[in-house]
């Protein structure tokens, strides 16, 4: 079958591997679609950083370079493995792409398996990827959707869950609150799309204007603001009455926007990292103490996609508009990586499939 193979930075290749059998506890998944995420690019540019090199194997998968790629997907269930009962073939599912130890507990109510030693992800680390005709996956892993669902859509389950639990991480928001969330990019406009299910008034900042129109036509932003335009602080304290925002979010790991959501936050409100960082940042921890500021930090989801899944089948989320481009796996780097690295301003989250039957009813 094809797949995408991450040999090293700027190396990675489609190639022909084995299709994959569902051992005992496992689900056999013919891949819909897979969603290119921030982080397979930072693999490509600076790469190794979650995937093992050709000499050091994942401590938990036991894989070293070349792995396949893809953690945001959707699919079906082609095949069962012993033991697996509670789903059935043709069932349609989304996966939580972990890797984490056998030893590790991630039954219902755990919250902290996503932080356990050695954690990584399925299409990073090991275990297959979605960026591949088929995989195989760990029954636990694995959630089925409802057929109302399209596959596309579903296959953006995995990034909004992303910003789920970093909601969640915020203390969770209610009818009325005002959030601030800094950065337009897929991250910080799913985020948005869970505020506005939750029940609060959305404020964005981002310098694009292309990105702020798609907060605005997508429904997830009441107003977007451009930093280069206006002064954020002061337009959000004068939508909030000169309270400041509830709860912020910073999904740009660019400090001034940091700084940005200290000033504009409530005394006593919840800032939350939502980004990663790969240089330290600057904080002015007068602003933290004097205002009893909470920042917390938010990583991943943890036991989240049961609840993410109800608010997309319940119709409160629609996911159809962050997905701008549609591609072959063929085509992943030339038409997928390149936009998104050279062109980003005008694309959310590009979708890959290696089906082409899907492809050319998708046009």
């Amino acid at each position: 079958m094809k797949a995408a193979r991450f040999y090293d930075n700027k190396d990675i290749r489609i190639e022909d591997i084995d299709e994959p059998t569902a051992g005992a506890g496992e689900v056999l998944i013919k891949v819909a679609w897979c969603g290119i995420c921030g982080t397979d690019l930072h693999e490509y540019l600076d790469g190794p950083i979650f995937c093992p090199t050709h000499s050091t194997p994942h401590p938990i998968s036991g894989e070293t370079a070349p792995v396949t790629m893809g953690h945001e997907f959707s699919g079906v269930v082609e095949a069962l493995g012993e033991g697996v009962t509670d789903l059935e073939v043709g069932d349609h599912v989304v996966v939580e792409p972990y890797i984490v130890r056998d030893d590790v507990e991630t039954g219902p109510g755990n919250k902290d398996y996503h932080l356990s030693k050695d954690m990584n992800f399925i299409g990073l680390a090991g275990r297959g990827g979605g960026l591949a005709e088929k995989i195989a996956v760990k029954r636990r892993w694995v959630h089925k959707i409802s057929k109302d669902i399209p596959l596309d859509e579903a296959a953006l389950i995995e990034p909004l869950t992303v910003g789920y639990h970093a909601v969640e991480r915020a203390g969770g928001v209610k009818d009325g609150d005002v959030a601030l969330v800094g950065g337009a990019g897929p991250i910080g406009l799913l985020t948005a799309a869970v505020l506005k299910a939750q029940g609060a008034t959305v404020i964005m900042s981002e310098l694009s204007s292309l990105r702020r129109q798609k907060a605005l036509d997508a429904g997830v932003a009441d107003y977007a603001l451009s930093p280069a335009k206006v002064d954020v602080v002061e337009e959000v304290k004068k939508l909030t009455d000169g309270r400041g925002a509830d709860v912020a979010f910073e999904c740009t790991s660019v400090n001034v926007v940091l700084d940005t959501l200290f000033d504009a936050i409530k005394p006593q409100g919840v800032i939350v990292v939502v980004s990663i960082w790969g240089k330290p940042a600057q904080l002015d921890m007068q602003k933290l103490v004097l205002k009893e500021v909470d920042l917390r930090g938010t990583i991943a989801y943890v036991n989240n996609h049961p609840d993410t899944i109800k608010l997309v089948e319940s119709g409160k989320i629609n996911l159809k508009p962050f997905i701008t481009g549609k591609i072959a796996l063929e085509n992943l780097i030339d038409e997928g990586f390149d936009t998104l690295i050279n062109r980003n301003e005008t694309a959310v989250k590009i979708l890959v499939t290696t089906d082409p039957e899907r492809l050319e009813n998708a046009h």
